[in-house]
């Protein structure tokens, strides 16, 4: 009977190991929910996405104003009875960043 009562004391033992150090135990667990809760968190900022893309074709489909709105903004459309003004400097501006020459060590 101490040997059966053994052999249970190592099992226990065996699948405690399991459990807590092992690859599959509760380590891997606690990085599953970390997972989890950034892939939820993502998939809430695309479905926001997706919802304001969604009214944006519904606002294609049914409004002039936002097809206006969107050829004038990505095909540069000019209006009837609309004048349109490119203001060109006449100087060009200098470039941002010149380069100095420094002296050479001798």
């Amino acid at each position: 009977m101490k040997w059966l009562a053994a052999v249970l004391a190592v099992a226990v033992i065996l699948l405690q190991y399991r459990v807590w150090l092992s690859e599959d135990g509760v380590r891997e667990v606690a990085r599953l929910k970390t997972a989890v809760a950034a892939q939820r968190a993502d998939n809430d900022t695309l479905v926001e996405r997706n919802h304001q893309l969604a009214a944006e074709v519904r606002d294609l489909k049914t409004g002039m104003d936002a097809l206006e709105e969107r050829a004038r903004s990505d095909l540069g459309m000019v209006g009837h009875n609309e004048t349109f003004f490119q203001v060109v400097p006449t100087h060009p501006s200098p470039p941002a960043h010149v380069p100095t020459r420094t002296a050479q060590a001798r």
